[in-house]
C-alpha cells in the first residue's frame, strides 16, 4: 500500500508537476529570481517606485535565498538515516502551509486595515504611494505570499527539528548531519533580517518580523545543543 504523505515540500511539489516539463533545480531558482526582479524593476521605473524597487529586490533575493534553503533541506533529510515518523511530520503534515496562510492573513489585515488607522504613513503608501497602481499590489501581494510560504516552512522545519532530536537518539555521524541542517535552518531565519531596516516606522511589524526570527534561532539552537550532548 503506498504511504498517503509525501516525502518533499508542497514548493517542491508543485515545481516537479508542472506537466511536460523537467525543470533542474538551479534553473528554477534562477528563473524565480529573474523572473520576479525583472517584474520589481520594470514596475518601479514605470510607475517611478525607488522605495518599493528596494524592498522589493530584498523580498525576493529572501525569498529565493528560502527556495534554495528548502531544496537543500529536503534533499539532505531525505538522505540521512532518519525516523519515517520525522519525515512525515516535516514534509506530509503540510503543517508549513497552514503556517503560511495564517501568516498571510495576518499581513495583509495589518497593511490594509491596522496600518492605515494607526501609522502616520501607513508602510503601503511608503512604499506605493497614496494611490498605489494596481499592477504593483498585486505584484507585492504575490512576492508578500512568496516570502510567507518560506517563513512558515522555515518555522516548521525548526520545531520539527526540535521534536525529533527530543523523540530520537541518532549515531554520531547521522548527529553531526542534523546540526548542520539545523544550522542551516537557523542561517535562513537569520537571513530574515534584511526586512527590519523597512519596518523601523511599523513597530508591530518590526516586534513580530524580530521575534520570530528569535524564535526560529532559539528553537534550531536547542536542537542543536541537545544534539552536541
Amino acid at each position: 500500500m503506498s504511504s498517503p504523505y509525501s516525502d518533499s515540500w508542497v514548493y517542491e511539489g508543485i515545481v516537479g508537476a508542472l506537466p511536460g516539463i523537467v525543470v533542474n533545480p538551479r534553473v528554477a531558482l534562477l528563473l524565480q529570481f529573474v523572473l520576479f526582479e525583472a517584474a520589481v524593476l520594470v514596475l518601479a521605473v514605470v510607475y517611478d517606485l525607488p522605495e518599493a524597487a528596494i524592498a522589493g529586490t530584498v523580498a525576493v533575493v529572501v525569498a529565493t535565498i528560502g527556495s534554495a534553503e528548502l531544496i537543500r533541506l529536503g534533499d539532505q533529510v531525505r538522505d540521512v538515516p532518519v525516523p519515517e515518523a520525522y519525515r512525515r511530520l516535516l514534509f506530509g503534515s503540510n503543517i508549513e502551509v497552514v503556517l503560511s496562510v495564517l501568516a498571510y492573513i495576518a499581513l495583509i489585515t495589518h497593511l490594509f486595515v491596522f496600518d492605515p488607522g494607526q501609522a502616520e504613513t501607513p508602510l503601503l503608501d511608503a512604499l506605493l504611494g497614496p494611490d498605489p497602481p494596481v499592477l504593483a499590489v498585486y505584484l507585492m501581494l504575490l512576492i508578500l505570499w512568496d516570502v510567507c510560504y518560506r517563513i512558515g516552512a522555515g518555522w516548521w522545519a525548526s520545531v520539527a527539528a526540535l521534536w525529533r532530536t527530543v523523540r530520537y537518539d541518532f549515531d554520531a555521524e547521522t548527529r553531526r548531519t542534523l546540526r548542520r541542517i539545523d544550522g542551516e535552518t537557523a542561517l535562513f531565519g537569520l537571513a530574515q533580517a534584511a526586512f527590519l531596516p523597512f519596518l523601523v516606522g511599523q513597530p508591530v511589524l518590526f516586534v513580530v518580523v524580530a521575534g520570530h526570527i528569535g524564535a526560529v534561532v532559539v528553537v534550531t539552537g536547542a536542537s542543536i545543543v541537545l544534539l552536541s550532548r
